[in-house]
């Protein structure tokens, strides 16, 4: 299985959409998402992972804000509050949702 980039931007550019699911199996779901201006998400009831695919920006998130850029890798519980901003035109970003609803729990996390 391969999910390419640029085929998957025309997809999600077709659809009319801010995200478009592109690959799901068991409970992960992948995603690609480019919002438009405003990052207007909510916090997701599942664990997710966001892995940059193109432009940087700022990411707020467990009350901090960080600098990101493409190649990057952001991790969020599931509730957080999270969201983009200043990000570039460019800024497109996979995301990966997975586990139960509630989020996974673990006692030897890996910082």
């Amino acid at each position: 299985m391969k999910i390419g980039l640029d085929k998957a931007a025309d997809r999600l550019r077709e659809s009319g959409s801010l995200f478009l699911e592109m690959f799901q199996h068991g409970s992960l779901s992948v995603e690609l998402y480019k919002p438009d201006k405003v990052d207007r998400q909510q916090p997701h009831s599942r664990d997710e992972i966001y892995v940059v695919a193109r432009g940087s920006g700022r990411f707020f998130h467990d009350g901090a804000w960080m600098d990101f850029t493409a190649g990057d890798v952001l991790f969020v519980p599931a509730g957080n509050e999270h969201y983009f901003q200043d990000f570039t035109d460019d800024f497109t970003t996979w995301v990966f949702f997975y586990g139960p609803e509630g989020g996974e729990t673990s006692t030897d996390s890996k910082d």
